[in-house]
């Protein structure tokens, strides 16, 4: 018998009360490319557009109750993974991926907000590891991610691409890192994934982007989720990042913009 239900996309990640990241940016990400978002939130926090001000984690058993919802009733194609604070919550994550059995998995390994709040239990990196990368069909991390993953320093290109490679060695499947926090007049994000290595180059921005990891990550859900293949949906979706910050703004009262998820429309 045919389902004719529409493909979802499901994002597990923490709430932003100011709406500019977390599961509010994934939620409107996901509008932005057509696709019918479902949420499991795994924290929330009390944050605005200058900073984290309090972080509540809500119990494991909650959250696996949440997805389980989820994958109960909708034909999930996509699974995007955000802020995951402790190793409890990831445990929980990984055990319910485990069960259901996604199609494709976009792990944004979230640990450090903008404001330089940490989000990540220490406890909960090699959880973060051992359970989330090995089954994972993208990790995303930015160079501090990705420095605290390695426990070593990026500093440049030549150390970014080596990078890459090391955290294969950990056993990811595919890897997009971003090179926001690297100087230059270019942005440059490099992607691994078998033999395959793409890189894909912005100019950079004047802009101080609130929300861009959680876009980009959910941007690619949503293209994979359509069956187009990484290279180009990583394509893509840089591309939609690079335009949702060009046509950033203000809501708040702090420095940091907030993406124009919907500036295609």
């Amino acid at each position: 018998m045919t389902d004719n239900r529409p493909l979802c996309a499901l994002t597990i990640a923490g709430s932003d009360s100011g709406g500019g990241a977390g599961i509010q940016a994934d939620l409107k990400t996901f509008a932005a490319h057509g696709v019918h978002g479902l949420s499991a939130i795994a924290a929330l926090t009390a944050q605005h557009t200058r900073g984290v001000t309090a972080v509540h984690v809500p119990p494991p058993t909650f959250l696996r109750a949440q997805i389980d919802a989820c994958f109960d009733d909708f034909r999930i194609g996509a699974v995007k993974l955000g802020m995951l604070a402790t190793a409890e919550i990831i445990h929980a994550v990984a055990d319910a991926l485990a069960y259901w059995r996604p199609p494709h998995i976009v792990v944004d390994p979230v640990m450090v907000a903008s404001s330089g709040a940490k989000l990540l239990e220490a406890s909960a990196l090699d959880a973060l590891r051992t359970r989330l990368i090995p089954i994972a069909t993208l990790i995303t991390p930015n160079i501090p991610e990705a420095e605290l993953l390695l426990n070593r320093r990026i500093v440049d290109g030549d150390a970014a691409s080596a990078a890459l490679e090391a955290l294969l060695e950990l056993g990811a499947a595919s890897v997009l890192l971003k090179g926001g926090h690297l100087a230059g007049e270019r942005m440059i994000d490099r992607l691994a994934a078998g033999d395959l290595r793409a890189q894909f180059v912005h100019t950079r921005l004047d802009v101080e982007g609130h929300g861009t990891g959680c876009t980009l990550a959910a941007a690619i859900a949503a293209h994979l989720l359509r069956d187009q293949a990484l290279p180009e949906a990583c394509a893509h979706a840089t591309d939609y990042v690079h335009g949702a910050l060009l046509h950033a703004y203000r809501p708040g009262r702090g420095g940091v913009a907030v993406l124009n998820h919907f500036w295609r429309t």
